[in-house]
Formats: structure tokens, C-alpha cells, sequence
């Protein structure tokens, strides 16, 4: 009976998978694949859109996975394909996919009542207190949705997936003095327009 596999490091399942265990492949999907969405849906602001690209990154992956070397994090790698294609796909809309529509049957929050990708704390407070919190909660996704592109993925990656700048650096293939400023400038950005 082999090893289970949720106990596996990211290296052993490339290469289990690498080696022709294709189940391994699976539980890469299966840790990664919500991360993934909330990548493409940071960059996008779509749901439709986030799904679809998500479900490239782990096509891409499943593809070159045997070319993967392991230079860099599992993750790491993984995120800058989904931001690759988050951004094709950004492009592609805002050139030839005309206006951008919104369907009338997507939830605007997740079960939870939260947009996703936006982990805020649950406040222990009073119901006008709640009410302020997911008003200012709106504005802030609202609000990021409406940040230059390179901005709101830098600032996506370190405050919703938790990245270190690092991390962000190597995903989007720019100098980590570039991250940290684009970082700050997001942050200053959101503070003027939601009057902070």
C-alpha cells in the first residue's frame, strides 16, 4: 500500500506524478486549485473568468509538469502561470471581449457572505456595527477591482494569499524594490479613495 498521498511535500507528488503516478497530479489540484481561483479572480474581478483561467493553470501545469525543476517553489511557479493567464485573459477582454457582462445569476458574495478572496475578520460587534464592517468590506473589493492591473495583483498576492514580497517578485518577474513600491502605491491608492 503506497504512502497517502495529502502527506506528500509538492516536490514528491511531481514526482510521483513525473515517475507516471497520475493520481499525485490530482492532489496537486486539490491543494491548489482554490488558491488558483483567487489569483485569476484577484486579477479579473470575474467569476466566470477566474474559473476558466484556473482550469487552464492546472492544463498548463499537467503539461509542463515534466519540465517542471524544481528552480523555484511548486507554488511560486503555479502562481505565475495563473497570473500569465489571468492577465491574457484581462487582455483579451478588454480588447476583443467587447464589454464586459455580468451575470445576473453569479453571487456577488460566497456562502459565507463574503466576496472571494477577500478574508476579512468576522466582527464580535452589534448589528450597525456589522452592517458598516460589509458596507466597507463592498467598497474595498469594489475598490480594488477598479486598481490599475499591476497594482491590484501585487497588492492581491501579499494581502490575500499572504506572499512575501519575495514570493511576489518571482511570480511576476519584476525587481522586488518594484513589488514593494507597487505595494505601497496600491495601498495609498485604496486609502485616498475610500477615504481612509
Amino acid at each position: 500500500m503506497s504512502k497517502k498521498l495529502s502527506t506528500a511535500s509538492d516536490r514528491e507528488l511531481v514526482d510521483r506524478f513525473n515517475s507516471g503516478e497520475r493520481p499525485a497530479f490530482d492532489e496537486l489540484v486539490d491543494r491548489y486549485s482554490s488558491r488558483a481561483y483567487q489569483v485569476a479572480y484577484g486579477v479579473l474581478g470575474n467569476r466566470e473568468d477566474a474559473e476558466e483561467v484556473a482550469q487552464d493553470v492546472f492544463v498548463r501545469v499537467y503539461r509542463a509538469l515534466g519540465k517542471f525543476r524544481g528552480d523555484a517553489e511548486f507554488t511560486t511557479w503555479l502562481y505565475r502561470i495563473a497570473v500569465n493567464l489571468a492577465r491574457n485573459k484581462y487582455r483579451w477582454n478588454k480588447t476583443r471581449g467587447g464589454q464586459r457582462t455580468i451575470s445576473i445569476d453569479a453571487p456577488r458574495v460566497n456562502q459565507e457572505g463574503e466576496r472571494p478572496g477577500l478574508d476579512l475578520p468576522e466582527p464580535r460587534v452589534g448589528p450597525d456595527e456589522r452592517v458598516a464592517v460589509e458596507e466597507l468590506r463592498e467598497n474595498v473589493a469594489a475598490e480594488m477591482e477598479k486598481l490599475p492591473p499591476l497594482y491590484r495583483e501585487a497588492l492581491m498576492l501579499r494581502n490575500v494569499e499572504q506572499m512575501s514580497y519575495e514570493q511576489i517578485a518571482s511570480v511576476l518577474g519584476c525587481k522586488l524594490g518594484t513589488i514593494k513600491s507597487r505595494i505601497a502605491r496600491a495601498r495609498e491608492e485604496l486609502r485616498k479613495r475610500l477615504k481612509l
